[in-house]
């Protein structure tokens, strides 16, 4: 495993100071292109929405059947990925534009817009691969590190991977209801049933949209529809997974125990989400279509700065970590996501940790 170099408290704080002044000059320069930019997302998600959905009109002919499910795919992985999740990252908010507002966006996903930001934005971006305090470690079903306590459970991890990536959409809503805590007596259940409302209109609606509605649209092609609708989803729940797992849980992502959190500084917190994160290299295409989260150490690191401006600023995070000695967690997508096969596998078995020297 590679290991960075332990830093000394002046150290940290340098650290943090520069990467502090990165996102300030980002911030500074925001403006029109960024603009722009997101617009253009808006309109590629719409416009390819809408030829997916017309061309499963068309029936199980081939050519026509096959396209527009992968368009409809597309629009879907766009919306959820560079659109929605950014701009619920508040990364927009500064155009005071209604459309982009990270407080009111709505996405095109079975889980609720207030879940994700409260589960997502607060919990995992404050507490990243924080033991204990970031819920998002396995999403309650897998064994990734070795620092979690092991169950006679995760010995069929491979098969709660496979069916979390298939259903990933759906897993994700009902992760965030966090139904471990009630059933084991943690929390009333009182407060369980408040959380169920929400989340139920919103899988009503998508199950609605794609299942029902757009399906009987088509008439006589309702089946094509129906199944056009089901792969769009499918190819779209896979991608997130594995974009998602390849950010957080490679062979060199570290976990933490949750005394980090004591009188943790603000460099302290950087070199928490630099060791937490990994990053993917690859195409222009493969950053959008990720919507940048190949560039996962800066997302964390800089979560409200538009994404696309990631791949500008990894390159000066690049030299600001090899300058203090830290490593800097990126590869290929295919050998990325092979550690993360690696480690699902290895740690269904009981496992320790390697040791590793503190984050100070």
């Amino acid at each position: 495993m590679a290991l960075s170099r332990q830093l000394s408290p002046a150290e940290i704080d340098a650290f943090g100071a520069e990467l502090d002044a990165l996102q300030q000059k980002h911030q500074a320069e925001l403006g029109e292109v960024d603009a722009r930019y997101i617009r253009r997302v808006r309109t590629s998600v719409r416009v390819a929405e809408l030829a997916g959905r017309l061309m499963l009109f068309a029936g199980f002919f081939p050519p026509t059947f096959i396209l527009g499910t992968l368009c409809l795919a597309l629009a879907k992985i766009l919306e959820n990925m560079e659109l929605g999740h950014n701009v619920m990252h508040g990364q927009y908010d500064w155009m005071n534009d209604p459309e982009f507002n990270g407080k009111t966006y709505e996405w095109d996903h079975a889980c609720t817009s207030d879940a994700w930001r409260h589960t997502h934005n607060y919990q995992h971006h404050t507490y990243t691969n924080v033991l204990g305090r970031d819920h998002d470690i396995g999403y309650g079903t897998v064994r990734i590190f070795a620092e979690q306590r092991w169950r006679p459970f995760y010995l069929l991890q491979p098969i709660w991977a496979t069916l979390q990536a298939v259903f990933f959409q759906g897993a994700i809503a009902i992760f965030d209801l966090k139904i471990d805590r009630y059933l084991t007596g943690r929390a009333p259940i009182r407060k369980l049933l408040a959380k169920l409302p929400p989340v139920g209109r919103k899988v009503r609606r998508q199950l609605l949209k794609d299942y029902l509605i757009f399906p009987l649209l088509a008439g006589p092609h309702f089946l094509a529809v129906l199944c056009g609708n089901l792969l769009a989803n499918l190819l779209r729940n896979l991608w997130t997974f594995v974009v998602i797992f390849c950010g957080h849980f490679t062979e060199h992502a570290e976990v933490f125990p949750a005394s980090v959190l004591e009188n943790e500084s603000r460099g302290a917190w950087y070199v928490r989400q630099l060791r937490g994160s990994s990053n993917l290299t690859g195409s222009k295409l493969l950053h959008i279509l990720t919507g940048n989260l190949s560039h996962q150490i800066e997302h964390h690191m800089f979560p409200t700065i538009p994404a696309r401006r990631y791949a500008a600023m990894a390159v000066e995070v690049r030299e600001i970590c090899q300058r203090y000695g830290q490593h800097y967690n990126s590869g290929s997508f295919v050998g990325q996501f092979f550690t993360v096969v690696m480690r699902l596998m290895r740690h269904a078995f009981p496992s320790r940790p390697l040791r590793k020297p503190a984050l100070i």
